[in-house]
């Protein structure tokens, strides 16, 4: 019979920018319990098991490895995470506008507010009827991801033919604080969406589905 043995390895560092005070840890768990650790006030390994006394006392013997640890977790550590923290402020703090999109596949199916390419993830997404609020028939699509980091959301009203042209329907979009608006208020049969020609420029591919730009 073979037997499986875990080994958990978890070390990092901490930067406090207020006092400039760092600290860190280096721990090594054996099958779901602690092992050893080393304690960088100190600098020596310690074990809470009577397992692990061997490898500290091996290890506390090896000046070098106990001065380049030193090195690594008061130095060469805390500059990694400051370079990190660094570049995720500038990340962070950026945004990017989404744009918008009325789709649909034919002038039988439902509509599709589609939001992509925003930056960072929060965005919401209504319908308006006649200027009011409208939640009958909607259904809010889950948050994507894109390849380049954006993100995109997709919101689909199922309205008749018929109501389009009685009633004038908007899909607000909210990102950041800032709200875009998208229209329709012509018969979807009058945009002539079930016709044979269609130009590349008005098609959009969502999850390898193809719909036609209404708006």
């Amino acid at each position: 019979l073979l037997a499986a043995i875990f080994l958990i390895v978890m070390y990092g560092c901490e930067f406090d920018d207020q006092t400039e005070a760092t600290d860190g840890f280096h721990q090594y768990g054996y099958d779901g319990e602690d092992f050893v650790s080393l304690d960088l006030k100190e600098m020596r390994w310690i074990s809470p098991v009577p397992q692990g006394f061997s490898t500290v006392q091996k290890w506390n013997n090896n000046g070098a490895l106990l001065e380049k640890d030193k090195h690594y977790f008061s130095t060469e550590c805390i500059e990694w995470l400051q370079k990190y923290v660094q570049y995720g402020k500038s990340s962070l703090k950026k945004t990017v506008s989404p744009q918008v999109s009325l789709l649909q596949k034919s002038s039988s199916s439902p509509v599709k507010c589609h939001a992509t390419g925003f930056y960072p993830s929060g965005v919401t997404i209504s319908w308006m009827r006649n200027g009011q609020d409208h939640d009958e028939d909607v259904d809010l699509g889950q948050l994507l991801p894109n390849e380049d980091g954006t993100f995109q959301r997709s919101s689909t009203i199922r309205v008749t033919p018929e109501e389009w042209k009685n009633n004038e329907f908007s899909c607000v979009v909210e990102h950041q604080g800032e709200a875009k608006t998208s229209f329709l208020r012509l018969p979807l049969t009058v945009l002539g969406l079930d016709s044979p020609k269609i130009n590349p420029k008005e098609q959009l591919f969502i999850n390898k589905e193809v719909y036609r730009k209404i708006n």
